[in-house]
C-alpha cells in the first residue's frame, strides 16, 4: 500500500492524503481527475502520463536536485561544491523575497509575496539558471568555457555526479518553471514534510492491516494535517466535530472542514447550538 499527499494552494487550503493498494500511477491519475494547473512533485516516472494531456503542467523540486549533488560530494567534491553554490544562490533569491515581503506587508499598498518573488526571480534567478545550465553541460561534455578539455574529464554518466547532472539536464524545463510565476515555490518541501509523520509512524504501526484500514488512515491524516495547516488543535477540532456530526445537516457538511470550522459562527447558529 501507499499514501500520497496533495497540498492545495492558498485558494484550496487542504492537505489531503490518498491511499492506494499499489504505487502505480493510476492512483494520482484518478485522484487528480480533470484537474488543470501546476503539479509540483518529484521526477517519479509514474507521474509522466499525467502531463501528456497538456492540462497539468509539470513543476519539479530543487530540493530533490540539490540532494543528488549533496550525495555526490564524497566522489566529486569540487564539482559538487560548485553545483551546491549555484543552488544556494537560487535559494538566496527566495530568502530575499520573503524578507522584503515581511518588511512591507503591514504597510499600505503592500505588494504580495508572489509579486516580489516574480520580480526578483526575473532579475536574478533566470540569470543564475542560465549560467548553471551552461556549467552542467560543460561538466557533462568535459570541456571548459573556452571549449578546452577539462583536466578531470567529463563527469561519468553512471557516477553520482553524472547522475545528478543528467537528472537536472533531463528535467531542466520543469526545474526552471517556478521562475515564471511568483505563486510557484522553488521546491515541494511542504509536501515532503507532510510525509515525514508517515515515515516515522510506519516504524511504530508497521501495517495498516487492510486496504480499508489504509483508506481510513488517509481520511484521518487529512483532517489532522489540514487542521494543523490552519493552526488548530487537532484534538479539540476532532472532539468537537465528532460530538456534533450526528446531528449536523448532511447538506452543510463542508462547514465542518477545518478552514470553515475556525471561522466565527453567526449569532443564530450559536444560539441554535446552545
Amino acid at each position: 500500500g501507499r499514501l500520497w499527499v496533495y497540498r492545495g494552494d492558498d485558494e484550496h487550503p487542504y492537505s489531503i492524503y490518498d491511499y492506494t493498494p499499489t504505487r502505480k500511477r493510476d492512483g494520482p491519475v484518478e485522484f487528480l481527475g480533470d484537474y488543470e494547473g501546476h503539479l509540483h512533485a518529484d521526477a517519479y516516472g509514474g507521474y509522466d502520463g499525467i502531463y501528456t494531456n497538456g492540462k497539468v503542467v509539470e513543476l519539479l523540486c530543487w530540493a530533490h536536485a540539490r540532494r543528488k549533488f549533496f550525495d555526490a560530494q564524497d566522489s566529486d567534491a569540487a564539482r559538487a561544491a560548485m553545483a551546491l553554490a549555484y543552488i544556494r544562490r537560487l535559494y538566496r533569491v527566495e530568502r530575499e523575497a520573503k524578507e522584503r515581503f515581511e518588511k512591507q506587508r503591514s504597510c499600505e499598498g503592500a505588494r504580495t509575496l508572489a509579486e516580489i518573488r516574480y520580480e526578483l526571480r526575473q532579475r536574478d534567478s533566470v540569470d543564475i539558471l542560465e549560467k548553471f545550465e551552461a556549467w552542467l553541460r560543460r561538466q557533462a561534455d568535459g570541456v571548459d568555457a573556452n571549449g578546452q578539455p577539462l583536466p578531470e574529464g567529463p563527469a561519468l554518466p553512471q557516477s553520482p555526479m553524472g547522475r545528478a547532472i543528467n537528472y537536472c539536464l533531463n528535467n531542466w524545463p520543469p526545474l526552471c518553471r517556478y521562475a515564471t510565476d511568483g505563486d510557484l515555490d522553488i521546491d515541494n518541501n511542504t509536501a515532503e514534510r507532510l510525509m515525514r509523520p508517515i515515515a516515522v509512524g510506519r516504524n511504530n504501526w508497521t501495517f495498516f492491516g487492510s486496504d480499508n484500514g489504509g483508506a481510513t488512515a488517509a481520511v484521518l491524516f487529512s483532517l489532522i494535517a489540514t487542521a494543523r495547516r490552519h493552526k488548530l488543535d487537532p484534538f479539540a477540532y476532532l472532539r468537537d466535530v465528532i460530538a456534533r456530526i450526528s446531528d449536523h445537516p448532511a447538506n452543510q457538511i463542508e462547514t465542518l472542514l477545518p478552514d470553515q470550522w475556525k471561522k466565527p459562527q453567526p449569532a443564530a447558529a450559536r444560539q441554535s447550538d446552545s
